[in-house]
């Protein structure tokens, strides 16, 4: 990195430090390791001339390889920490693009369109990805390949709901959503971690250990359920209270 270059990033990045979405509402790891790194990852490909819709794309390519590979290649050792290390920098770059349209004035509304479709695509094909793995490559017993399943129904219901809940709350309130009213604390970013898809892409570090990894899997599947639940309760009731 040349100087030119060193000092576009470092103003780059100082910008976005200071216009950083709200943290309500956000699990730990996308909170703490997450959106920093999205950050760096702006602040670069800003100075790189990237377009934010070319930084989804290139997201896309490292979440979806892990999701092939993980559906596609027998189970060894080592193919749980690439896996994961595909996932995580896919998350990273889809942190990333949002940020990189702030730093550019402002994203489009194709762009938005365009990161959403890519996150639906992802988590309907992650879960069949391990639905696939479990049938052809890990001897666990056949009532273990329901547990994917009905995670890709929970996990698809709770981005569902949420994308319509944002959209309801923005056309009340006249175009733009208001401000989240869950809070900011430490504690809160804990208790909701097992949502956080970071997490759900470290997991897979274990996926070379099929025993394990199911076994933690599941127990994701039971906090999310859980999750689901109650957050369905909570917006239904927003929902129907009128917007201020």
């Amino acid at each position: 990195m040349n100087d030119t270059t060193g000092q576009g990033y470092r103003a780059a990045l100082e910008r976005l430090r200071s216009a950083q979405k709200p943290s309500a509402g956000t699990p730990l790891y996308s909170r703490l390791v997450n959106r920093p790194l999205g950050r760096r990852f702006a602040a670069l490909t800003y100075t790189w001339g990237w377009t934010p819709n070319r930084v989804t794309a290139v997201s896309a390519v490292f979440t979806f390889s892990g999701i092939a590979l993980a559906a596609l290649v027998p189970t060894a050792w080592w193919l749980g920490l690439v896996i994961s290390a595909l996932l995580v920098l896919g998350y990273a770059l889809d942190s990333a693009d949002g940020q990189l349209a702030r730093l550019r004035g402002g994203g489009s509304v194709q762009g938005e369109w365009l990161d959403h479709t890519v996150d639906a695509a992802k988590v309907l094909t992650i879960h069949s990805a391990i639905l696939i793995a479990a049938y052809r490559f890990f001897d666990l017993p056949p009532v273990w390949l329901l547990v994917p399943v009905v995670y890709l129904v929970v996990d698809s219901l709770l981005y569902f709901a949420m994308m319509e809940r944002d959209l309801l709350l923005a056309r009340a309130a006249g175009g733009k959503a208001p401000a989240s009213e869950a809070s900011t604390s430490i504690l809160r970013a804990i208790l909701i971690l097992p949502s956080d898809y970071g997490l759900f892409c470290l997991v897979f570090v274990l996926f070379g250990f099929p025993p394990v990894f199911f076994v933690v899997y599941t127990l994701m599947l039971v906090s999310n359920t859980a999750f689901l639940l109650m957050a369905l309760v909570k917006w239904y009731r927003q929902l129907g209270t009128p917007v201020q």
